[in-house]
């Protein structure tokens, strides 16, 4: 087995199944167009190499932190070139993420495997669509243009890892000229409305880039000064429940309440996150709210 160091740059395009099955062919055009005419010589020109593709993922590798990082950025520039040309349903819309580790090389194909990869995967996972998150080694040694910017993301432990992950995202700097895609993130807005069981209305509305920009998630409870969403109800505890993005799947997870929560009549156990549908009928305490899309 061959072994290095190597910056590993590993995307995939967030959405991809619902774009499949509104129009499945016209996706594959797009998708194999931003593969020709975007990634490949975005990675060519940072002196990096595809190692692959697999539906919507794609997999390349750098010899070093600095090269990756400028050539993810190149291919989110170039992307926001490509999809102006699309409607806004079409958008292509990757997530990317930029790790540095060991890697093992595939002496037959020269594909590469290993716990440096499946962590640019994990990475790659909790960017916003549309833009770039990185590790801490990566952080430490890339130093970046003026238009842009690293924004702590904290640390996250991710599935067989045994070691937490500090994860930076890598957004435009205030004022910075560049465009990239997540300039052009559809404003998406999470409405949730219901009331308790004497008919008081309650609700709140959640920005989908808000949520997505807060790496621990939203704290829903009765305390404003605790939480970021606020249901002032007798029976809901001070620190409630989380609203979090797991990819691209909204997530809700008990806190430990007094009066606990529940997804369509069914009891969460505290401490462990469940997909939260739009339509879906969130209960608080007493409060039950539905979740609908603006």
């Amino acid at each position: 087995m061959q072994r290095r160091l190597a910056a590993i740059v590993h995307a995939d395009l967030a959405g991809f199944t619902r774009m499949m099955e509104g129009a499945e062919t016209r996706t594959f055009r797009h998708l194999k167009s931003a593969q020709i005419d975007v990634w490949r010589p975005a990675i060519e020109a940072g002196g990096g190499r595809l190692v692959g593709t697999a539906g919507d993922a794609m997999l390349a590798e750098f010899s070093s932190a600095v090269a990756a990082v400028s050539a993810a950025i190149d291919i989110q520039e170039r992307m926001a070139r490509f999809n102006e040309a699309l409607d806004e349903s079409q958008r292509m819309m990757f997530r990317v993420g930029v790790h540095l580790g060991e890697v093992i090389i595939d002496p037959e194909d020269q594909n590469i495997f290993g716990d440096g990869v499946n962590l640019a995967a994990r990475i790659q996972a909790i960017a916003e669509p549309g833009g770039i998150a990185v590790s801490r080694a990566v952080k430490d040694v890339t130093e970046l243009r003026i238009d842009y910017t690293f924004v702590d993301g904290g640390e996250h432990a991710f599935k067989n890892v045994s070691r937490g992950v500090h994860v930076f995202h890598i957004r435009t700097a205030p004022g910075g000229a560049a465009k990239t895609t997540t300039r052009v993130v559809p404003q998406v807005v999470l409405h949730f409305e219901g009331a308790d069981s004497a008919g008081q209305k309650y609700g709140f509305d959640v920005a989908l880039d808000r949520l997505m920009a807060a790496s621990q998630g939203m704290v829903i409870g009765r305390a404003a000064e605790q939480c970021e969403l606020v249901v002032a109800h007798a029976t809901v505890s001070r620190r409630h429940a989380r609203l979090s993005l797991a990819g691209e799947t909204l997530q809700i997870e008990d806190l430990g309440s007094t009066n606990g929560t529940s997804v369509n009549g069914t009891a969460l156990k505290a401490g462990t996150p469940a997909g939260l549908q739009v339509g879906a009928k969130l209960r608080l305490g007493d409060v039950e709210l539905t979740v609908r899309q603006l």
